[in-house]
């Protein structure tokens, strides 16, 4: 018998990107809430390294980093395929997977947590130019490799719910229809789908969370 477990965080883009490979795979998971201030021994055990989720365990094999998890998932489960078959496609989806989960998200997260005043401007145009580049390439698009949702689109999570909350939490918007209208259409592609709808935390307690956190360090306009 096939035993799944994913080690996460239910308020984790990074969790949720994998319940939503699990879910599109009809895989049944056994999902373990981490207490990040006082990580289990089974996390640090599985993951002793970066002791960071989330941590996929299949049959006792522990599998880390939330991208590198999709493509496992994808390659052991039958199902839905989540990258392309192609080849090229594939390595495109990659790519571009790379970027939003790296270089556009760094840039993203640091504009938003980034203090009024200052250097804020410049922050902020940084993001602006990788949004700006996510924006173009979602020009004539539904979902970035097509029709329906995949590798890039779940890569890309984090901006159409989390960083949402976060502007409202911090009052620090990033994200406009008339700066980004391809990344706007795309946004509410993404939340409208019924795979993602059932895959999202409590909008509440997530607000309640970063505005919270937006006290703490001083980033509330």
């Amino acid at each position: 018998m096939t035993e799944v477990k994913l080690l996460g965080v239910g308020g984790s883009s990074y969790s949720r990107r994998v319940e939503w490979a699990l879910k599109v795979k009809g895989v049944k998971y056994e999902f373990v809430e981490e207490d990040l201030q006082n990580k289990s021994p089974l996390l640090l055990e599985s993951n002793p390294v970066l002791k960071k989720i989330p941590v996929l365990i299949h049959n006792g094999k522990p599998i880390r980093e939330s991208m590198i998890i999709l493509e496992y998932i994808d390659e052991a489960f039958e199902g839905p395929s989540i990258l392309p078959k192609d080849p090229y496609e594939r390595a495109i989806a990659r790519f571009w997977a790379k970027f939003l989960d790296g270089k556009c998200l760094d840039a993203v997260r640091e504009a938003l947590w980034s203090k009024f005043g200052g250097e804020q401007e410049k922050i902020k145009q940084e993001a602006y130019e990788m949004l700006k580049i996510v924006d173009n390439e979602l020009k004539g698009k539904k979902f970035f490799g097509g029709n329906k949702i995949g590798f890039v689109d779940v890569a890309a999570n984090y901006i159409p719910f989390w960083v949402e909350i976060v502007e409202e939490a911090t009052g620090n918007v990033l994200i406009t229809s008339e700066k980004f209208p391809n990344l706007c259409a795309w946004m509410d592609e993404y939340l409208s789908c019924s795979e993602v709808k059932e895959n999202l935390p409590d909008r509440d307690f997530m607000l309640s969370f970063f505005k919270a956190k937006a006290l703490a360090e001083n980033v509330i306009s």
